[in-house]
């Protein structure tokens, strides 16, 4: 027997022990990762001002709470699905005049859905839940929350006969080291048209839409064609569109097939040929199936149109880059597409490969518009918004609406012939 004394001491030990070592569960949960860089943003003066003034800035707060309460990884799938279709459905509701405005600024404004969903994301990346939570699993509900909260689970049409379908997609804000303050038009332009009809030549025309993120990584894990393949083959037109030059719309005519590196929004580069499944098929240039030439003829509003024919390739035989404005020549190695070398060009790029690839590319009018830079007005640099701003960014949306309708009243009169 061991005596009294010393026994008692022991079981006190043990206990200390059992109280203060962690178990082997614990110990083996990974630790949950820092906020991403784009991420890290969200503390500074802008982003928490945008938020203040949309009515915004109790998103992810709120989210967290409703996600502590979570008692599974089940439990959070579902929360997370919930509360970032409410958060799309929220933006989209105020960019169209729906309930109320939350604050002072101006309901077209995309940038209170970026921020939000950042803040989201942050709360999910950083969350450390009393059930444990594998990489693996925090990975599956940082994309659930992406994708329910960028629009892409939510694309529906109607069932029946006599509403023809367009889909629109758009970007989240980007170069925001350079200028925090940046909304996207293309973003804007989403959210004010998503699930709204209008009237073409071949009749109504309802428009469905999503945003997707100015990352390498995204593009190259297959976002964009997860969300574009189940409706392509259902709809009557589609346009990505993303923001371009100063003071000019671009029908991209010719996307070519190389990433230039310019930094992303976690400001990463890429430089090569853009990933695609069945590299061997892979081709050099796509073309649009827009009704460029009816576009560009057409009044849609104040800032001029242009079919832009240019590119950037090495000839056949060659090794250097040429531009060459009135488009490819055949042979030659993709360096930059009509739009360019980065992710507005890997879109089009993307949708349009996906269009040919489905057997689309005779029958399905679809490709890319760069709309004209958003800009601020003459001697703004601190404020988040003027007067200029958002006349600018009012003028650019209803521009693509107008440029939307042209393409599908076109596209349903050269069916009608055909």
């Amino acid at each position: 027997m061991i005596p009294a004394r010393v026994g008692i001491g022991v079981l006190g030990l043990a206990l200390l022990t059992s109280l203060t070592a962690p178990t082997t569960a614990a110990a083996a949960r990974p630790a949950a990762p820092s906020p991403t860089v784009e991420e890290q943003r969200l503390d500074r003066a802008a982003p928490q001002e945008i938020l203040r003034r949309s009515g915004f800035d109790s998103v992810a707060a709120e989210f967290a709470r409703t996600l502590d309460r979570a008692g599974s990884y089940a439990q959070a799938r579902r929360v997370v699905a919930r509360e970032g279709t409410e958060l799309w459905r929220r933006a989209v509701a105020r960019a169209q005049g729906r309930g109320p405005a939350g604050g002072d600024l101006s309901r077209d404004d995309d940038r209170p859905l970026y921020w939000a969903r950042l803040g989201m994301t942050r709360e999910v990346r950083t969350w450390e839940p009393r059930f444990g939570l594998t990489d693996d699993q925090r990975s599956r509900l940082i994309e659930e929350l992406e994708r329910t909260s960028r629009g892409q689970s939510t694309i529906r049409y109607p069932h029946g006969d006599g509403l023809r379908r367009v889909l629109l997609t758009g970007f989240d804000p980007f170069t925001l080291d350079r200028d925090i303050r940046i909304s996207n038009p293309s973003g804007a332009t989403a959210l004010a048209l998503d699930g709204t009809v209008i009237e073409t030549a071949g009749g109504p025309a309802r428009i469905e839409t999503a945003v997707f993120p100015v990352r390498w990584r995204d593009f190259a894990e297959g976002t964009v064609e997860r969300t574009l393949r189940p409706h392509l083959p259902r709809v009557d037109v589609f346009t990505t569109v993303s923001q371009g030059r100063v003071g000019r719309f671009d029908v991209e005519r010719t996307n070519g097939a190389w990433r230039g590196g310019f930094p992303d929004n976690e400001n990463v580069s890429r430089t090569g040929t853009i990933p695609v499944t069945d590299p061997a098929t892979q081709p050099q240039w796509t073309t649009t199936t827009l009704p460029y030439a009816d576009i560009v003829a057409a009044n849609t509003g104040r800032f001029p149109v242009y079919d832009n024919t240019g590119v950037t390739e090495i000839p056949a035989g060659g090794t250097e880059p040429v531009v060459r404005p009135a488009g490819p020549t055949p042979g030659s190695t993709a360096r930059a597409g009509g739009g360019g070398d980065y992710l507005s060009n890997e879109i089009a790029y993307r949708a349009t490969l996906l269009r040919d690839r489905l057997g689309l590319g005779a029958t399905l009018p679809g490709g890319h518009v760069h709309t004209p830079v958003l800009q601020f007005g003459a001697g703004n640099t601190t404020e988040v918004t003027d007067p200029e701003f958002v006349r600018n960014r009012l003028d650019i949306v209803a521009q693509v609406r107008s440029i939307v309708t042209v393409a599908a009243s076109a596209s349903a009169t050269e069916r009608t012939r055909g």
